[in-house]
């Protein structure tokens, strides 16, 4: 099957670090889809916690039982990156409440910028429907490791206590 007759779709995000809420749109975007490919938006103004290189690894890590699972990085607009991977549709995950407004005006720009690419919101699962990196980074220095598994992929714990470590209790 060619790239043009095969069902494409990128699911974009910073996935700084990907969590577990991620993780599950993932798993669930990549069962009707021929290939998902994870974009990992790069903000150069903004600081990360892990480099892109890291981000794309850390990624690839934990989707690895998905055959048609790819991750990669890009700068500039979501989709222009959309359409150079031959896709037309980007998956968008979405948080009750938290994320609605903010992700309906990001599909209205870009419909405005391609009309072409569609925007598909995928609801969170109810047991990560409170995740988020951002919150991952609030709770890090407080958390055990067993206390991250609930955020994080377990295979990333290590990745993210390297950065922020515990701080004594």
């Amino acid at each position: 099957m060619s790239d043009s007759d095969s069902r494409i779709a990128v699911y974009t995000g910073s996935f700084d670090p990907i969590t577990l809420g991620h993780l599950n749109l993932i798993e669930r975007s990549c069962r009707f889809v021929d290939k998902l490919i994870v974009g990992i938006g790069i903000n150069n103004e903004k600081s990360s916690l892990f480099s892109a290189d890291e981000r794309v690894e850390m990624v690839e890590r934990v989707t690895q039982q998905f055959d048609n699972v790819e991750a990669q990085y890009f700068t500039g607009l979501a989709v222009d990156f959309v359409r150079s991977m031959n896709a037309r549709v980007m998956i968008r995950g979405i948080r009750p409440l938290t994320d609605i407004a903010g992700e309906f005006t990001m599909m209205m720009a870009n419909r405005k910028l391609d009309e072409e690419i569609e925007t598909v919101f995928l609801m969170a699962d109810e047991q990560y429907g409170h995740v988020s990196s951002s919150l991952l980074k609030q709770i890090a220095p407080m958390a055990d490791n067993n206390q991250l598994k609930k955020f994080i992929p377990a295979e990333l714990v290590d990745d993210v206590r390297n950065r922020i470590p515990l701080v004594k209790k």
